[in-house]
């Protein structure tokens, strides 16, 4: 469960990501309200996930999902660059937090 838990929280991670963003220095009420909101639930989240899954590996997981999350949304929705360097680094990452979790 806790794994499950964590990986929510790494894709609610990107959820605020994206908010902050959009919210434009906290001007706009919307994406500034789902900021708050998808941040506390992610870090609940995390907390809860890391009662059972060592720190390192669950930061390290978290952080990795939020990234690269965050880093697709931007090359699909907002038309930031998708150049192949940075698929491969994108890629790189999921490896790592794939390891993470086999190697748990």
């Amino acid at each position: 469960m806790a794994w499950i838990v964590l990986v929510l929280s790494g894709l609610l991670e990107t959820a605020w990501a994206i908010a902050l963003d959009r919210s434009a220095g906290f001007s706009r009420p919307l994406p500034s309200a789902v900021f708050a909101v998808t941040l506390v639930l992610s870090m609940a989240g995390l907390a809860y996930a890391l009662r059972d899954i060592p720190v390192g590996t669950g930061y390290a997981v978290w952080v990795g999902i939020g990234a690269v999350g965050t880093a697709l949304v931007g090359m699909l929705a907002l038309h930031e660059s998708a150049s192949l360097p940075r698929i491969v680094c994108l890629l790189l990452v999921v490896a790592g937090v794939v390891g993470l979790k086999f190697f748990h």
